[in-house]
Protein backbone atom coordinates (compact mmCIF):
# COMPACT_ATOMS: atom_id res chain seq x y z
CA UNK A 1 0.00 0.00 0.00
CA UNK A 2 2.63 2.18 0.77
CA UNK A 3 4.47 1.77 -2.43
CA UNK A 4 1.16 2.56 -4.18
CA UNK A 5 0.46 5.91 -2.19
CA UNK A 6 4.58 7.02 -3.23
CA UNK A 7 3.63 6.48 -6.60
CA UNK A 8 0.80 8.86 -6.85
CA UNK A 9 2.69 11.46 -4.69
CA UNK A 10 4.40 12.67 -8.14
CA UNK A 11 0.89 12.50 -9.93
CA UNK A 12 -0.85 15.02 -7.21
CA UNK A 13 2.23 17.48 -7.10
CA UNK A 14 2.20 17.60 -10.91
CA UNK A 15 -1.44 17.17 -11.82
CA UNK A 16 -1.58 20.83 -12.62
CA UNK A 17 0.91 21.01 -15.48
CA UNK A 18 -0.76 20.28 -18.37
CA UNK A 19 -2.46 22.53 -20.34
CA UNK A 20 -5.98 22.70 -22.53
CA UNK A 21 -6.50 20.72 -25.79
CA UNK A 22 -5.29 23.18 -28.50
CA UNK A 23 -3.25 25.75 -26.28
CA UNK A 24 -0.34 25.78 -27.12
CA UNK A 25 2.52 28.23 -25.66
CA UNK A 26 3.96 30.97 -27.77
CA UNK A 27 7.66 30.30 -28.93
CA UNK A 28 9.96 32.48 -29.16
CA UNK A 29 9.65 34.16 -25.58
CA UNK A 30 12.18 36.56 -24.06
CA UNK A 31 11.86 36.43 -20.49
CA UNK A 32 13.52 39.68 -20.06
CA UNK A 33 10.69 41.41 -22.16
CA UNK A 34 7.97 39.74 -19.82
CA UNK A 35 9.37 40.77 -16.49
CA UNK A 36 7.64 44.03 -14.87
CA UNK A 37 4.36 44.48 -13.88
CA UNK A 38 0.93 43.81 -16.01
CA UNK A 39 -2.84 44.56 -15.03
CA UNK A 40 -5.09 41.99 -15.25
CA UNK A 41 -8.03 42.74 -17.67
CA UNK A 42 -10.22 39.84 -17.61
CA UNK A 43 -9.85 36.34 -15.79
CA UNK A 44 -12.67 33.61 -15.74
CA UNK A 45 -13.96 33.44 -11.94
CA UNK A 46 -11.62 31.08 -9.36
CA UNK A 47 -11.25 30.79 -5.43
CA UNK A 48 -7.58 32.30 -5.53
CA UNK A 49 -8.92 35.54 -6.79
CA UNK A 50 -12.48 36.00 -5.81
CA UNK A 51 -13.20 39.01 -5.00
CA UNK A 52 -10.65 41.10 -6.20
CA UNK A 53 -10.15 44.10 -8.19
CA UNK A 54 -7.44 46.08 -8.88
CA UNK A 55 -5.04 42.94 -9.91
CA UNK A 56 -1.57 43.55 -11.17
CA UNK A 57 1.37 40.86 -11.45
CA UNK A 58 4.76 41.79 -10.95
CA UNK A 59 7.34 39.62 -12.99
CA UNK A 60 11.24 39.27 -11.58
CA UNK A 61 14.26 37.43 -11.98
CA UNK A 62 15.17 35.16 -8.92
CA UNK A 63 18.51 34.39 -7.71
CA UNK A 64 17.99 30.31 -8.65
CA UNK A 65 17.30 31.26 -12.34
CA UNK A 66 13.63 30.81 -11.86
CA UNK A 67 11.35 34.35 -11.76
CA UNK A 68 9.89 35.86 -8.69
CA UNK A 69 5.71 36.55 -8.94
CA UNK A 70 4.16 39.19 -6.82
CA UNK A 71 -0.02 39.17 -7.23
CA UNK A 72 -1.97 41.76 -5.65
CA UNK A 73 -5.34 42.56 -5.45
CA UNK A 74 -7.85 44.77 -3.51
CA UNK A 75 -9.94 42.86 -1.64
CA UNK A 76 -13.72 44.70 -2.29
CA UNK A 77 -15.33 42.87 0.37
CA UNK A 78 -12.28 43.99 3.23
CA UNK A 79 -11.47 47.05 1.75
CA UNK A 80 -7.79 45.85 1.95
CA UNK A 81 -5.23 45.29 -0.41
CA UNK A 82 -4.05 41.44 -1.22
CA UNK A 83 -0.51 39.97 -2.16
CA UNK A 84 0.77 36.84 -2.77
CA UNK A 85 4.07 35.82 -3.33
CA UNK A 86 4.94 33.08 -5.79
CA UNK A 87 7.67 31.43 -7.75
CA UNK A 88 7.47 30.32 -11.78
CA UNK A 89 10.10 27.79 -13.46
CA UNK A 90 10.38 27.71 -17.23
CA UNK A 91 8.46 23.33 -18.23
CA UNK A 92 10.33 23.16 -21.77
CA UNK A 93 12.94 25.85 -22.31
CA UNK A 94 13.39 30.02 -21.80
CA UNK A 95 12.12 30.47 -25.28
CA UNK A 96 9.03 28.52 -24.77
CA UNK A 97 5.99 30.41 -22.76
CA UNK A 98 5.52 27.34 -20.55
CA UNK A 99 6.00 28.36 -17.46
CA UNK A 100 5.03 26.52 -13.58
CA UNK A 101 3.96 28.59 -11.08
CA UNK A 102 3.53 28.05 -7.36
CA UNK A 103 2.04 30.26 -4.24
CA UNK A 104 1.72 27.41 -2.10
CA UNK A 105 4.77 24.95 -2.52
CA UNK A 106 5.25 22.00 -3.67
CA UNK A 107 2.33 22.69 -5.79
CA UNK A 108 2.08 23.84 -9.06
CA UNK A 109 0.35 24.70 -11.87
CA UNK A 110 0.52 25.94 -15.67
CA UNK A 111 1.35 29.05 -16.55
CA UNK A 112 0.60 28.57 -20.41
CA UNK A 113 1.01 32.41 -22.71
CA UNK A 114 -1.00 31.20 -25.90
CA UNK A 115 -0.56 34.98 -27.12
CA UNK A 116 1.32 37.38 -26.98
CA UNK A 117 2.20 40.77 -28.15
CA UNK A 118 5.81 39.76 -29.42
CA UNK A 119 6.65 43.13 -30.82
CA UNK A 120 6.10 45.22 -27.59
CA UNK A 121 5.12 42.94 -24.96
CA UNK A 122 1.83 44.91 -24.44
CA UNK A 123 -0.73 42.06 -23.63
CA UNK A 124 -0.70 38.36 -23.15
CA UNK A 125 -3.42 35.92 -23.37
CA UNK A 126 -2.73 33.04 -20.80
CA UNK A 127 -4.22 29.96 -18.97
CA UNK A 128 -3.65 27.50 -16.76
CA UNK A 129 -3.97 23.66 -16.79
CA UNK A 130 -7.63 23.34 -18.01
CA UNK A 131 -10.35 25.68 -20.09
CA UNK A 132 -11.35 26.88 -16.44
CA UNK A 133 -8.17 28.87 -16.16
CA UNK A 134 -8.04 31.84 -18.42
CA UNK A 135 -6.59 35.76 -17.74
CA UNK A 136 -5.60 38.85 -20.38
CA UNK A 137 -3.09 40.55 -18.90
CA UNK A 138 -1.58 43.68 -20.09
CA UNK A 139 1.07 46.52 -19.44
CA UNK A 140 -1.96 49.27 -18.95
CA UNK A 141 -4.99 49.30 -17.13
CA UNK A 142 -7.19 48.84 -19.80
CA UNK A 143 -6.71 47.71 -23.51
CA UNK A 144 -8.57 48.76 -26.76
CA UNK A 145 -11.56 46.91 -27.99
CA UNK A 146 -9.57 45.05 -30.66
CA UNK A 147 -7.29 43.56 -28.29
CA UNK A 148 -10.21 42.42 -26.27
CA UNK A 149 -12.37 41.27 -29.01
CA UNK A 150 -9.60 38.89 -30.04
CA UNK A 151 -8.90 37.38 -26.45
CA UNK A 152 -12.55 36.53 -26.30
CA UNK A 153 -13.09 35.39 -29.67
CA UNK A 154 -9.38 33.08 -29.87
CA UNK A 155 -10.79 31.98 -26.35
CA UNK A 156 -14.23 30.95 -27.16
CA UNK A 157 -12.66 29.10 -30.32
CA UNK A 158 -10.25 27.09 -27.92
CA UNK A 159 -12.94 26.20 -25.55
CA UNK A 160 -13.27 28.42 -22.65
CA UNK A 161 -16.64 29.96 -21.14
CA UNK A 162 -15.79 33.64 -22.33
CA UNK A 163 -19.36 34.14 -21.26
CA UNK A 164 -18.42 34.03 -17.53
CA UNK A 165 -15.23 36.47 -17.99
CA UNK A 166 -14.82 38.81 -15.16
CA UNK A 167 -13.72 41.94 -16.52
CA UNK A 168 -11.32 43.69 -13.83
CA UNK A 169 -12.14 46.86 -12.37
CA UNK A 170 -8.61 48.94 -12.49
CA UNK A 171 -10.28 51.97 -11.11
CA UNK A 172 -7.60 51.93 -8.41
CA UNK A 173 -4.62 51.37 -10.22
CA UNK A 174 -5.61 53.47 -13.15
CA UNK A 175 -5.55 56.33 -10.82
CA UNK A 176 -2.20 56.04 -9.40
CA UNK A 177 -0.85 55.92 -12.95
CA UNK A 178 -2.35 60.07 -13.40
Amino acid sequence: MRGIILLFIPLLLNGCLGMPENVFPVKDFELNKYLGKWYEIARLDHSFERGLSNVSAEYSLRDDGGVKVINKGFDTVDSVWSQAEGRAYFMENENTGYLKVSFFRPFYGSYVVFELDKENYQYAFVSGNTTSYLWLLSRTPQVGKEIMDRFIEKSRKLGFDTGSLIFVDQTKNKNKLE
